[in-house]
């Protein structure tokens, strides 16, 4: 949840975490609206108007054949409105987090597929323990699917290979190292160099400036604990 109390736009980053997002904004000087914002392979900039809510649901990318039964390939770095009150939720929802989270968990289950593949939820649940440090064929070799079924699936489905959305991965890991000050690689790139480049790639800034994240531009970062 996040809130601009003030009487000015505030500007943040919105970075690559490897999910998808569900947005609720509510706010003086528009109408109520709910966004699904696509998977991010490069810094997004938003502004959140004065007196303004937001209260954000991040999924992760099974959750979107499982639970939205949909595909998201074309809003990659991008977003669509959702219909009014998705999953239930009004405009008087965003005055009562807790009411929200349930109203949200509760749609959650309900819409959640009793029908999963197997291999898929195997495939992402060896991705996200990994971090993405392995290779595509790595992958594949453990979960019995071909590489280029795989990619075939992420490209159609989520708009970019997996190893694209591996180094996602890899690079939203470096966040809790980033916070505590620790600006070296220690997430399996070949060297500081190599950091630094995917990082500036990922966020058009330096490891150092994110670090920092002045004014708590960087969206996620101001929310890590």
């Amino acid at each position: 949840m996040l809130q601009n109390t003030t009487t000015v736009d505030k500007e943040v980053v919105l970075i690559p975490d490897g999910r998808i997002d569900i947005f609720y904004i509510l706010s003086d000087s528009d109408d109520f609206i709910a966004k699904l914002i696509g998977l991010e392979t490069q810094p997004t900039t938003a502004t959140f108007p004065p007196n303004s809510t937001f209260i954000g649901v991040s999924l992760k990318l099974l959750s979107v054949e499982y639970v939205l039964q949909t595909k998201i390939a074309d809003i990659l770095n991008s977003a669509i409105k959702l219909p009014i009150n998705f999953w239930d939720i009004s405009n008087t929802d965003l005055n009562d987090f807790e009411v929200f989270r349930k109203k949200v968990s509760a749609n959650i289950r309900k819409n959640i597929s009793s029908n999963i593949d197997e291999r898929k939820q195997k495939l992402f649940n060896l991705v996200y323990e990994t971090n993405g440090a392995l290779t595509v064929r790595e992958y594949a070799q453990k979960v019995f699917w071909t590489d280029r079924q795989i990619n075939r699936y992420f490209n159609q489905t989520f708009g970019l290979s997996l190893k694209a959305f591996c180094n996602i991965l890899r690079f939203k890991a470096s966040f809790q190292h980033l916070k505590n000050g620790k600006l070296f690689p220690e997430q399996n790139f070949s060297d500081q160099a190599h950091f630094i480049r995917e990082v500036k790639k990922m966020t058009k800034a330096t490891p150092k400036e994110l670090a920092k994240n002045e004014n708590d531009r960087f969206i996620q970062f101001s929310t890590i604990s």
